[in-house]
């Protein structure tokens, strides 16, 4: 595919669109604007963000930011992957699971860095260059494990859904906690008054094993939650793994 021929916002996240060529030569570049916007971001959350905001803070007019950029929705794809960086390098002679965990920890660290990411709209496949280059290390990761291509790929995007699903309700559930904690605290003294046992018997069961009554650090809860669904998707994982190779000898 020719260059010409690449979507806009990819064609500008990998650089590969040329900006026009008449009048005097740029102030701007489009680094300048990416940097601007998260900085905007970073300090007063994604709703902050506006073609004009980005101007002002770097002191040029609006007009100036759409030689690079075309639109608002255009920046937001192309600064959610510059936030996102390059990944840590996988350490050497890990085995799948471990280098799994360690991809998933460092998108959950990478996200924490720029909370606003979880709330950029997902608009389609992995294409920028530091999102692709986090696909390509989950993919490696899994280089020994004997699947074909097409299931690796099922299984980080798998992985991928379920880290950013967790992440993205877990931020969720923090601006709750935050705006009302009594009602977290409280959950299990109002499910003893709401779950009636003959309507919700499941519920109920928990409810009298006590498994809301003991409440912890937010913080600590969310990080036990995401490590315990990691955990078993990739428990998921390790028997597909066996049921496809075992199938394939």
């Amino acid at each position: 595919m020719e260059n010409d021929e690449l979507p806009a916002d990819i064609a500008a996240m990998w650089r590969l669109r040329e900006t026009p060529r008449r009048g005097p030569k740029p102030s701007l570049t489009l680094d300048d604007i990416v940097g601007a916007a998260i900085a905007i971001a970073d300090a007063e959350d994604l709703a902050a963000v506006s073609m004009a905001r980005v101007a002002e803070r770097l002191g040029n007019s609006t007009m100036a930011l759409y030689r690079h950029v075309k639109s608002k929705d255009e920046l937001l794809v192309i600064m959610s992957d510059a936030a996102l960086e390059r990944p840590d390098p996988m350490p050497e002679g890990v085995d799948w699971r471990t280098g799994l965990t360690f991809w998933a920890d460092g998108v959950l660290a990478a996200i924490r860095r720029h909370t606003w990411y979880a709330k950029v709209p997902i608009s389609g496949p992995p294409a920028g260059p530091n999102n692709l280059a986090w696909f390509d290390s989950a993919l490696g990761v899994l280089k020994d494990t004997g699947l074909p291509e097409e299931a690796k790929v099922g299984v980080v995007m798998g992985l991928i859904t379920y880290v950013q699903g967790q992440i993205r309700m877990a931020f969720d559930l923090a601006a709750g906690y935050a705006d009302n904690p009594d009602a977290f605290q409280r959950f299990g003294s109002t499910l003893r008054r709401v779950a009636d046992p003959r309507v919700y018997p499941a519920v109920a069961r928990t409810v009298e094993a006590g498994v809301f009554d003991e409440v912890g650090s937010f913080e600590e809860d969310n990080e036990a939650d995401f490590d315990f669904g990691l955990q078993l998707y990739l428990d998921g994982v390790a028997a597909f793994i066996d049921r496809v190779c075992v199938k394939d000898e």
